[in-house]
């Protein structure tokens, strides 16, 4: 059998509704196409599992238990936010040659691609032989040089979903009470998320009526002269608004004055923010919410589009690494808009680690504050069908597969 014939598959950053269906691929895929006798491990924790050598055996998993991490949200081994240190160069190629790995297989986002770069850097100072494939994924919809990340469809349709449920809400009860309703997404130094929250306004007067952008710098005047407008119009007015919004001077409106893991600034509170100075300025009753965590765990309303794409991404990083390409990452490629068709091909690891990708000007309006019709045909597929998982006893019935640690096989 080849030297270092092995390979590892690791989850890293903020989870997706639908990365363990990139896994389920991947391993899929592994399991039909390795050579004889190849084992794919998983690292528990991401990179952080690697290096403290808490590793599962996935090549041991069977078909039911694929179905089963298919459906399930989360991120089935753990993940981490972890930039690797000087003092654990030596630690992970040791790991590395112990288990004669000689892929390495990240899933995550833009943290994930810089983590791959690091890794590759470290396996080829110290003249181990690695390939290194990073397999996209984020809700941020941000990596370069991909039509879509996986994750984000899904939770485009949450949060869109949302906001029109929570649109009606309002305006049934403006009459007498909340006149203002402003959601906040995820969306450091992009605002996809927000973008598609324009999805759910398929008329004039239907919300969101206003988009609040990273990529547009926030101007508070003009924004609840907007407010008031919209209120005088319609009756009510319904907000979506990236946590990453900035004002003209480029500095975020709100943070928490906390930094996470790898050292950026935990952000989160731009919604209450915007509702304080709504009722301050203009009067007005204003309700608000942080969708924080739910947009991007909710299995239960997945975009099938989107679970296709994460299932198709995973299948597509092995046949690729195994057909000899080297340091790539499995890209999402855009045919036709409609019907909306699709490829997958092999990004330079480089191009995936360049700056975030950020919404493209002629996606909104002239103004800034709503979806154009290109935004909208970039959008609107990616949402698109259900994939519903299975229900037991009037909720989702997900099951994480039982994991064999490897120190425990023969």
């Amino acid at each position: 059998m080849t030297q270092n014939c092995n390979a590892l598959y690791a989850q890293a950053g903020g989870v997706t509704a639908v990365i363990n269906s990139t896994a389920a691929g991947l391993i899929a895929a592994w399991r039909q196409q390795a050579p004889a006798g190849a084992r794919l491990f998983g690292a528990r924790d991401g990179i952080v599992g690697l290096l403290e050598e808490r590793l599962v055996d996935l090549s041991a998993l069977h078909e039911p238990e694929l179905d089963m991490l298919g459906y399930s949200p989360s991120a089935a081994l753990g993940t981490c936010r972890h930039v690797l240190q000087p003092e654990e160069h030596a630690r992970l190629v040791a790991v590395l040659q112990r288990h004669r790995i000689g892929t390495v297989f990240y899933n995550g986002g833009g943290g994930a691609a810089r983590a791959c770069g690091d890794i590759l850097a470290i396996a080829q100072a110290a003249g181990y032989p690695l390939n290194v494939v990073h397999v996209p994924k984020t809700i941020d919809n941000d990596i370069p040089d991909t039509d879509a990340c996986p994750g984000f469809g899904s939770a485009a349709k949450y949060l869109a979903t949302s906001l029109r449920e929570a649109s009606l809400d309002l305006a049934a009860m403006a009459g007498s009470s909340s006149k203002v309703f402003i959601l906040e997404t995820m969306g450091r130094y992009s605002g996809w998320l927000t973008a598609a929250c324009g999805l759910a306004a398929r008329h004039p007067g239907e919300g969101p009526h206003i988009l609040l952008l990273p990529e547009r710098p926030f101007d508070e005047e003009r924004f609840l002269r907007r407010v008031r407008e919209t209120v005088d119009r319609y009756g009510h007015c319904a907000v979506a608004a990236s946590e990453g919004l900035t004002g003209a001077n480029g500095e975020l409106l709100h943070a928490t004055g906390q930094r996470d893991a790898a050292g950026d600034r935990q952000l989160g509170g731009v919604a209450p923010w915007l509702a304080a100075r709504v009722t301050a300025r203009l009067g007005y009753k204003c309700h608000w919410s942080v969708a924080d965590y739910l947009q991007r765990s909710a299995r239960h309303l997945v975009s099938a589009t989107d679970v296709a794409q994460a299932r198709a991404t995973g299948q597509a990083a092995v046949m690729i690494a195994l057909a000899g390409e080297r340091h790539f990452s499995p890209v999402i490629r855009r045919l036709a808009d409609d019907p909306y068709r699709w490829d997958i091909v092999a990004a330079p690891l480089a191009v995936v680690t360049a700056p975030e990708r950020r919404v493209p000007a002629d996606f909104l309006t002239a103004d800034g504050y709503q979806l154009s019709a290109a935004g909208r045909r970039y959008l609107a597929p990616l949402i698109v069908g259900e994939d519903y998982p299975p229900f037991r006893d009037g909720l989702p019935d997900y099951r994480i597969p039982a994991f064999t640690d490897i120190s425990l096989s023969p």
